[in-house]
């Protein structure tokens, strides 16, 4: 069994086991010279459309703890030749920047996850494929997962 790690909205860690091995992973390649192959196994849901999956990509660096920061980076969704399956890839991520703010000059560093403001957004929760996402080494692959109500709300006529 592998862990994948979960990154869930109110900060907390938690782990989830997955199988090591997806059926469908076969059509994936191995990550190339330099970078990490991600595999993300989403368990069955008795309706699906009712989550979606956030990706949150980054790393972890020491920071003034102050300020906020964040890495540039695109993350371009390929499709596999023969397959029609997608997967992420984000192929560098830019300089870290962030806010200005003036902190106590003797602070210490503390390692802080900094994300990579991506852009991708949400995506659609499907436990019949693996979600696999391509990064450079040292950067880490988190995901978070969102959920509705299966009760829609009516919109006013105006």
């Amino acid at each position: 069994m592998k862990l994948v790690f979960l990154f869930c909205s109110l900060g907390l860690f938690a782990f989830m086991k997955c199988s090591a091995a997806h059926p469908e992973l076969k059509a994936y390649a191995e990550a190339t010279e330099g970078m990490q192959r991600y595999v993300i196994e989403l368990p069955a849901l008795e309706d699906e459309s009712l989550k979606q999956v956030e990706l949150i990509i980054g790393k972890t660096v020491p920071t003034d703890g102050v300020n906020r920061h964040f890495f540039g980076g695109k993350i371009t969704r390929e499709t596999i030749q023969g397959w029609g399956y997608s997967y992420y890839e984000l192929k560098a991520i830019g300089p870290m920047a962030g806010t200005l703010m003036a902190g106590p000059p003797d602070a210490p560093k503390v390692d802080t996850f900094v994300p990579v403001r991506h852009g991708v957004g949400l995506l659609r929760y499907n436990s019949k494929l693996p979600l696999v996402v391509y990064v450079p080494e040292g950067v880490e692959v988190n995901y978070r997962l969102w959920s509705t109500e299966s009760e829609l709300v009516a919109a006013d006529v105006q």
